[in-house]
């Protein structure tokens, strides 16, 4: 994985074929740069201290509920091997007058500000990025409505891209991908900002079952995919390839570059025989990084997002209602859904441990309404089935019925259920209305689909590996994960030889 000096990223010269140039040059083309605006000026220090100077971490809270801790998202570490090569570059404003010097050293106060100056995939210019760019400028409204959802995660995700010295363009994908909508599903069941579908989600361990899809959890998933993206760069070492390979899989882009090869022919992305989401994919994400680079062109006015954390973590470890979670933090229910949306029940297990997001201003009123609330944090139980025992059973053990423990479930009448499967169960009569709260609009399968132990047949099938073909694209083509194709063949490494017989677990 490349490493970006910081501070040259608007020098042309530092970039190429998507790999930052050699160290040396950069710098020769900042002092260049720095000595024809402003020769008179003496560069700051470059102590890495100055690195994250916008925000300090702040320690753990002494005094949070038992149950409860929480801490606050910091400025991620600078990553090992940056270096400061140009502490001063110029850069062009948004409104076309003269260019200024800027010390990059210092944090800018704004988040749009901070991921222009990051940027390093190399441009391209075609007629569908054309295209694309008059489709968004004429639809303001759309690139508004985004940017303002993206503001909750912005911060977050370009500390992770900082923190792995990875392109800033990078926390653009999600307005193509989803339009920074954390509820978005697609049509073969990609989920979350970063539309992870079910097979790849569980490769890159996002848990996905009945209580949970932590593909919509907005850490769990942008770590997921800075992951996913840093594989493919290293598998490719260009950067439209790996966001290619990121829409179509890396098997595909690899066999066609093989065919392209085979016929003399170039094999940038540009150049190969690819379906036409992918062929629009990396064009739309120019249209957006030329618009979020200079917005007054376009007539677009960005919302002010500050380059300060959005939003804090509690972990937790007791149960508590969705519902009560909210109201604790005296934050609409809609508003604490859109950071917590990762859980599908109405109430969150603490037996899970889970990471609960909280906006920063918040925390402070969680934790002193949390110690002065004396009721149940849950008006649920959980209950595992023990053998023998049935709906019935443990309907009249707690005083309900099997009509509430079905829809409270999501049980359908020819559902089944046995040994091991978890139930929610209402506390009382009160909890009946509300039932299941679902933390947003994606179906959830029930408990008899994701948990039951009934007694399945595993088998065993069998793949050859052909060329092209990598672990991550047959996890994905049988539902399964990179680390059960691992152990099952005891693979090691990423390595596969063509012809290579897999097994492949599965279920009859």
């Amino acid at each position: 994985m490349q490493l970006r000096p910081r501070g040259v990223w608007n020098l042309r010269a530092g970039v190429r074929d998507g790999r930052p140039a050699s160290s040396f040059k950069i710098l020769i083309a900042g002092c260049v740069m720095v000595l024809a605006g402003c020769a008179s000026m003496e560069p700051p220090a470059t102590s890495d201290h100055n690195m994250h100077s916008a925000t300090a971490a702040s320690p753990v809270m002494a005094d949070a509920p038992a149950g409860f801790s929480s801490s606050r998202i910091a400025p991620a570490p600078r990553a090992s091997g940056r270096r400061l090569d140009a502490p001063l570059a110029m850069q062009t404003p948004d409104d076309g007058l003269e260019p200024r010097t800027v010390d990059l050293t210092v944090q800018p106060a704004d988040i749009w500000t901070r991921i222009r100056r990051g940027f390093a995939v190399p441009n391209i210019d075609t007629a569908l990025v054309k295209e694309w760019e008059n489709f968004y400028a004429s639809r303001p409204d759309y690139i508004q409505r985004t940017a303002e959802r993206a503001g909750k995660y912005l911060y977050y995700i370009v500390e992770e891209i900082d923190q792995r010295g990875m392109p800033t363009e990078l926390a653009l994908l999600p307005f193509v991908e989803s339009s920074y909508d954390p509820w978005a599903l697609s049509r073969s069941q990609a989920s979350g900002l970063w539309q992870f579908i079910p097979a790849t989600g569980r490769g890159f361990n996002l848990k996905q079952d009945w209580w949970r899809d932590e593909r919509r959890d907005p850490i769990a998933s942008t770590r997921a995919a800075m992951d996913y993206l840093q594989y493919l760069f290293d598998f490719h070492g260009d950067w439209h390839l790996a966001l290619a390979s990121y829409n179509w899989g890396e098997g595909s882009v690899k066999r066609a570059i093989d065919k392209n090869t085979a016929r003399g022919l170039p094999t940038d992305y540009l150049s190969l025989d690819m379906p036409d989401e992918t062929r629009n994919y990396i064009p739309k994400l120019q249209a957006i990084k030329n618009i979020i680079a200079n917005p007054a062109a376009y007539n677009i006015a960005l919302p002010a997002i500050e380059n300060q954390p959005y939003f804090v973590t509690i972990t937790k470890s007791r149960n508590i209602d969705v519902k009560l979670a909210a109201q604790l933090a005296e934050m609409p229910l809609e508003e604490f859904k859109a950071l917590n949306p990762s859980f599908n029940r109405g109430v969150i297990l603490g037996s899970h441990e889970p990471t609960l997001l909280l906006p920063a201003d918040r925390i402070s009123i969680f934790e002193a309404n949390l110690r002065a609330y004396s009721g149940s944090l849950s008006s649920w139980h959980t209950h595992e089935l023990g053998r023998g025992e049935t709906l019935t059973s443990v309907a009249k053990k707690y005083g309900t019925s099997v009509a509430t423990l079905r829809r409270a479930n999501g049980l359908g009448s020819r559902s089944r259920v046995g040994a091991g499967d978890i139930l929610m169960v209402p506390t009382s009569r009160q909890a009946e209305p509300t039932l299941v709260a679902s933390a947003g609009p994606t179906p959830v399968r029930a408990v008899a689909d994701n948990n039951s132990r009934a007694k399945k047949k595993v088998h065993v099938r069998t793949h050859k590996v052909r060329k092209g073909e990598t672990l991550s694209s047959i996890a994905r083509q049988y539902g399964t994960s990179i680390e059960q194709l691992r152990s099952l063949n005891r693979i090691k490494g990423s390595a596969l030889a063509v012809g290579r017989t897999l097994q492949i677990p599965g279920r009859v």
